[in-house]
């Protein structure tokens, strides 16, 4: 796990990032939950590209599978909990991680926390999930 803090000016790349993503359609490996939404908002609030090592590695749903697998992990939970601390959902701030369960091999999808709404990739612009909806919640710098 990497110590982590918020850089200067954080809020603005935050919002600045999720500008950016808010139309983008979703595509695996390209425009998904992990290193396109959560990965940028990681590295606009904290300046560590902790998504470096998954970027361009799959293409696929089975693909994303595949690449979490080889690293060890069960989940995406399970993975991104290998980076950042884990928190109690109740306590994410913005720009935070919220996880939602669900019922694929991946077992999660993921978001940044705004307030008590999570960012969330769908399949042609960025929507949200209400917060209390989350199992898991990770603490970002």
């Amino acid at each position: 796990m990497i110590a982590m803090q918020r850089v200067p000016g954080w809020r603005l790349r935050f919002d600045a990032v999720i500008d950016e993503i808010k139309y983008s359609s979703f595509a695996w490996g390209e425009r998904d939950c992990g290193p396109w939404l959560v990965g940028r908002v990681v590295e606009a609030v904290t300046g560590e590209d902790l998504a470096a090592p998954y970027r361009g590695r799959y293409r696929t749903y089975r693909g994303a599978v595949r690449v979490m697998r080889e690293q060890g992990y069960h989940n995406l939970g399970d993975l991104v909990a290998s980076m950042l601390p884990e928190i109690h959902p109740s306590q994410a701030k913005i720009a935070d991680i919220a996880a939602f369960a669900d019922d694929t091999e991946l077992g999660f999808s993921l978001g940044p926390v705004n307030g008590d709404r999570v960012f969330v990739m769908q399949k042609d612009h960025l929507g949200t999930m209400g917060l209390l909806k989350a199992k898991r919640a990770f603490k970002v710098g």
